[in-house]
């Protein structure tokens, strides 16, 4: 005896495909795998690790929010040379009484780095340490306006 099953049909619409948010889940991926393996021996690149990172573009400013969860504010560095931001730090290694049996935190230097697309006010950065979340606000420079002038 067989029954016929209810059709199910989704009620959204199809997820977008993107290929770069892909790339990244496979390099996380493939990151964890080799500080699984290897007990995070070495940093990947010289920089060590990147925090995850949101760039939010307002009208009159970029907001850089990084997650870097146990950073003290003094052991965080943020520099701007002209459109770059460049944010680094470390992770402090803890003291544990114990034997570690597992690692998925991560530990040591950190950098991450952005070109920003438009002329900032470098004298007007302001950021914020709260709840392990690091919020950078760059604001933009202003435009030179066009403008008409009367010849006499």
């Amino acid at each position: 005896m067989s029954q016929a099953l209810e059709e199910r049909r989704a009620s959204k619409e199809p997820e977008r495909w993107e290929p770069l948010r892909e790339l990244e889940q496979l390099n996380e991926r493939m990151r964890t795998m080799l500080e699984q393996t290897f007990g995070g021996l070495a940093p990947l690149d010289r920089d060590g690790w990147a925090p995850l990172v949101d760039i939010e573009e307002l009208d009159d400013a970029y907001v850089v929010e990084a997650d870097i969860p146990g950073v003290k504010k003094d052991d965080v560095n943020i520099e701007q040379v002209g459109n770059e931001l460049v944010v680094t730090g470390e992770i402090k290694e803890r003291k544990r009484d114990g034997a570690l049996r597992r690692r998925t935190r991560r530990v040591g230097r950190f950098a991450f780095r952005v070109m920003l697309p438009e002329r900032v006010e470098g004298d007007k950065i302001e950021a914020k340490l709260d709840n392990g979340v690091l919020a950078i606000r760059v604001p933009k420079a202003q435009r030179a306006e066009r403008r008409r002038v009367q010849v006499s």
